[in-house]
């Protein structure tokens, strides 16, 4: 069985932030044995609906750009950056079918946030202007062991990590602020309390999100693979909802 993964192309006008970001993503999914099925920014809303029609999962991937603060009800702060339109649309339409059939979904930085708002969470705009905390959440994309993270016992990313204290890369400027409806937080950086995983309180639907990058960090990191691994068996084992049917007159 082909095990297909919907993944968004990150940005819809940054050419050169797609070519460098997409190709990881892609590269962590054929390891863990799902065919990635890229989703264009650009197409018109039936033609996304007929690429979802055959897949198993979806992937959220990272962003150059930040989720509009207007769609979590906050006044732009001159730190937060501009938003992709293009992106947040798609998101929507990933988030909806995902929902709607109960498909694993697994989030990454911009993707948990977009996941975080679109369920009705919100987001802190700039870590350094608004919280001033002393991690550096970007160190840069080589980085692997940027800061600390605190695992949730009896939490879906417990059951992927070897233990519930560990360390991640980071590449990201906003968090999660409020989380978004029936979601919990499953990982924080204990230096400064920022969010950094959160999942759906549902034991029957996957939904993990992560503010970091394990598709980066797949070949060397234990905890990436094992990511990985969790979300294309969950793809695997994924049965549509069942929808009633009327009885049929004898």
């Amino acid at each position: 069985m082909i095990i297909r993964i919907a993944i968004p192309e990150p940005t819809s006008t940054d050419a050169a932030y797609n070519a460098r970001s997409l190709p990881s993503y892609v590269a962590a999914l054929q390891s863990a044995g799902a065919t990635p099925v890229i989703i264009p920014l650009h197409e018109r809303q039936d033609r996304v609906a007929r690429l979802l029609a055959g897949t198993h999962g979806v992937l959220l991937p990272g962003s150059g750009f930040d989720v509009d603060p207007e769609r979590y009800g906050d006044l732009r702060i001159p730190a937060c950056g501009p938003a992709d339109a293009g992106r947040s649309a798609v998101d929507e339409l990933l988030l909806q079918d995902a929902f709607n059939l109960h498909k694993p979904v697994f989030a990454i930085c911009y993707g948990v946030q977009a996941l975080n708002v679109w369920l009705n969470g919100s987001l802190i705009q700039d870590l350094e202007a608004v919280l001033h905390t002393t991690v550096d959440h970007a160190p840069g994309r080589d980085v692997v062991n940027a800061h600390p993270i605190r695992i949730a016992a009896a939490s879906r990313l417990s059951v992927a990590s070897e233990s519930l204290e560990g360390n991640c890369n980071s590449s990201h400027h906003q968090a999660i602020g409020r989380p978004g409806d029936n979601l919990r937080v499953t990982a924080v950086c204990p230096t400064d309390g920022v969010t950094e995983a959160i999942e759906l309180d549902s034991p029957s639907h996957f939904v993990v999100g992560v503010q970091w990058h394990p598709e980066r960090t797949y070949t060397v990191s234990p905890l990436s693979r094992a990511l990985f691994a969790v979300f294309v068996k969950a793809a695997e084992t994924w049965q549509p909802r069942s929808v009633e049917r009327s009885a049929t007159p004898a």
